[in-house]
C-alpha cells in the first residue's frame, strides 16, 4: 500500500499503525530517558561525589544537544530521507546510551549525554514527519492520540523504572536498558518504514546555522552554569551568555533576509502562534524547572529510595493520562481559550501544595497535589500547540513546529537553571557546622549533612552529631525547597495572563493544503 493511499483512508489502518509503532518506540526511548535520568540525579551526586548543580548537567547537556540539532532535522530529512535519518538518530541514541553506562567520571557522563541528545533530538521531529506522511494531516486528532502514548508513559513509567533499576541493579542500567530497545527499534524501522525518496526542496541556511546553533549552545551553557557558580559575575557564566546572546541577536536580524532561514521568525506575525508560544515558554520555565526538583525533595528531604520516589511521582502521570484524551477531543470542538486557562488553574491549585512542604508533609496531600497538576498538564500542552499550528498554512507548519520546539528547549534549560540556582543558594544559607569541612575544604552546613545522612545513614555513625542538628538541617532543606517552589508557583500563575488571550472563538484549520501537500505536525514537548 502506498503512502498516498494510507493518507487518504479515513481510519488509522494496520499499515499506518505499523509505522506508528516505530515512531512510538523511538519516542518512548527518548521521553523515558529524560524522566529516568531526573530520578537518578541524587545517585549521580553520591556516585561521582559532585554537587547537584554539577550533576544537573547530565540533563542540561542532553537538552543543549536537542536544541542544537532540532533546527537541522527538517532540512536534513528532505535532503537525506526520513527513514535513513531516523535510523541514524536511533543508532546515535543507542550508542550514546551504551557509552553513558561506561562513564567513570561525571565529565564523561555529561559528554556522552551530548551524543545521546544528538540522536534523541531528531527522533521526535522525524517521527512526526513520518507519521504525518503516512496518516495525512486530516487525521491529526487520532494521530495525536497515538503519539500521546509515550508522553503518558514517560511521567508514570520513567521514575518508577529508573528507581527500580537503581535500587535492584545500579545506575548503569538506566542507560543499558536502551541498547536492546534501540536494536529492536532499528530492525523494526528497517522493516516497517517506507523506502526513502529524498527530494531537496530548499537550500540550507549555512549562515543561519553558524549563528543560531553555536549561539543557542553558548547562551544555554552560560545559563546552565549559574547553579554551579551561584552568580552572574563568574566568567564561565557571563562570557558564553554574552557571546551566545550576541549570535542569537545577529541571527534574529539576519533571519528576515533569506527566503528560507534556518528559523523562520516571520511566523510570529501569526497571533495564535505567538500567544501560544509565549504561554508555553513561561509555563515550561516554571513547571519543567520545578518538575526536576519534585523527586529530589522525596529523595533528599524525606530519605526515600529512588524506586519509592518514582512511585510517589506516578499520580502526576495518571492525572495527565485521564485528561489528555479528553483535551484532544475538546480541542477539535471547543476554542482552547475556554479550556486552557481552566487547566492552568488546576496546575496552580496542585502546585500550591508543594509550596507548603516540610520534613513531615503528608504524602496523601503531595500525591493529591501531583494528581491535580497532572490533570492540568493533560489539558494544557498538546491543545495549545496543536491549535496554534493548525492556524498556519500547510507550507508553514514544519517551520512553525521547529520554532516552537526550540522555544520549548530553551524554556526547559532556563527553567532548570533558574530553579537549580535558587535551590542551591537557599541551601547554601544553612548554618555551617563548626570544625566540619568536606573534602574540598568547604564548611559542611547543617542542611548539607542532613541531606547526606538521609541518603547515607552510616554518616551519622562516622561523625556523631546531635539529632537536633539533623532535624534543624532537614527543616532548613525543606524550607529551601518550599521557597523554590514558590518562585515556580508565581511563574505558573503568571502563565495564566497570556493564556487569557488564546483564541476564544473557533478558527478555521489551515492544515489541509489545497494541493494535497503533506506537512509535518507539531512535536510534543518532553
Amino acid at each position: 500500500m502506498t503512502q498516498q493511499s494510507l493518507a487518504t483512508s479515513d481510519k488509522l489502518d494496520a499499515a499506518v499503525l505499523k509505522v506508528a509503532g516505530v515512531v512510538v518506540l523511538g519516542a518512548i526511548m527518548s521521553i523515558l530517558d529524560v524522566t529516568v535520568v531526573s530520578v537518578a540525579l541524587p545517585t549521580f551526586q553520591s556516585e561521582f561525589d559532585a554537587s547537584y548543580a554539577r550533576v544537573a548537567w547530565t540533563m542540561t547537556a542532553y537538552t543543549l544537544a536537542l536544541a542544537t540539532v532540532i533546527p537541522l532535522s527538517g532540512w536534513a530529512a528532505d535532503r537525506f530521507g526520513t527513514k535513513r535519518l531516523y535510523m541514524v538518530a536511533l543508532a546515535l541514541f543507542t550508542i550514546g546510551s551504551g557509552l553513558c553506562a561506561t562513564a567513570d567520571t561525571i565529565g564523561e557522563l555529561i559528554g556522552y549525554r551530548v551524543l545521546q541528545g544528538l540522536g534523541g533530538g531528531m527522533l521526535m521531529p522525524l517521527g512526526m514527519t513520518i507519521m504525518t506522511r503516512a496518516a495525512g494531516p486530516h487525521r491529526i486528532g487520532r494521530l495525536m492520540a497515538v503519539l500521546g502514548i509515550p508522553m503518558l508513559l514517560g511521567p508514570i513509567g520513567g521514575p518508577i523504572l529508573g528507581g527500580w533499576l537503581i535500587d535492584t541493579a545500579s545506575w548503569h542500567w538506566i542507560f543499558l536498558i536502551n541498547i536492546p530497545i534501540g536494536i529492536i527499534a532499528l530492525i523494526y524501522a528497517q522493516m516497517a518504514l517506507p523506502k526513502d525518496a529524498p527530494e531537496p526542496s530548499e537550500s540550507f541556511d549555512f549562515v543561519g546555522m553558524i549563528m543560531l546553533s553555536p549561539g543557542l549552545a553558548l547562551f544555554l551553557y552560560g545559563v546552565s552554569s549559574l547553579p554551579e557558580t551561584g552568580t552572574f559575575a563568574e566568567t564561565k557564566v557571563w562570557a558564553p551568555m554574552l557571546v551566545g546572546g550576541a549570535l542569537v541577536v545577529a541571527f534574529v536580524l539576519y533571519s528576515f533576509k533569506p527566503r528560507h532561514p534556518l528559523l523562520d521568525l516571520r511566523l510570529f506575525r501569526n497571533r495564535s502562534l505567538t500567544i501560544a508560544s509565549v504561554t508555553m515558554f513561561v509555563f515550561i520555565i516554571a513547571f519543567m524547572g520545578a518538575g526536576l526538583l519534585f523527586p529530589s525533595y522525596f529523595l533528599q528531604v524525606r530519605g526515600e529510595s529512588t524506586l519509592a520516589a518514582g512511585l510517589l511521582m506516578a499520580p502526576q502521570g495518571i492525572g495527565a493520562m485521564i485528561t489528555m484524551p479528553i483535551a484532544g477531543t475538546l480541542a477539535d470542538r471547543v476554542p482552547i481559550g475556554r479550556t486552557v486557562p481552566f487547566a492552568l488553574g488546576l496546575i496552580v491549585v496542585g502546585f500550591f501544595g508543594f509550596t507548603q512542604v516540610d520534613p513531615q508533609t503528608s504524602y496523601w496531600l503531595l500525591g493529591g497535589s501531583l494528581f491535580v497538576m497532572g490533570l492540568g498538564m493533560g489539558g494544557t500542552m498538546m491543545p495549545i500547540m496543536t491549535s496554534a499550528l493548525r492556524t498556519l498554512q500547510a507550507q508553514e507548519v514544519a517551520r512553525g513546529s521547529t520554532l516552537v520546539n526550540i522555544l520549548q528547549q530553551i524554556g526547559g534549560s532556563v527553567g532548570a537553571a533558574v530553579m537549580s540556582v535558587i535551590l542551591t543558594n537557599e541551601l547554601n544559607g544553612s548554618r555551617p557546622i563548626p570544625g566540619l569541612v568536606d573534602e574540598s575544604g568547604k564548611p559542611v552546613t547543617e542542611a548539607g549533612l542532613a541531606i547526606a545522612s538521609q541518603q547515607r545513614p552510616e554518616l551519622l555513625q562516622q561523625m556523631p552529631v546531635d539529632r537536633s542538628l539533623i532535624e534543624r538541617g532537614l527543616d532548613f532543606a525543606a524550607t529551601s525547597f518550599a521557597n523554590t517552589f514558590w518562585v515556580a508557583f508565581a511563574l505558573v500563575v503568571l502563565t495564566i495572563i497570556p493564556a487569557l488571550f488564546l483564541p476564544r472563538r473557533r478558527q478555521p484549520a489551515q492544515l489541509d493544503d489545497p494541493q494535497g501537500e503533506q506537512v509535518r505536525t507539531p512535536v510534543p514537548i518532553h
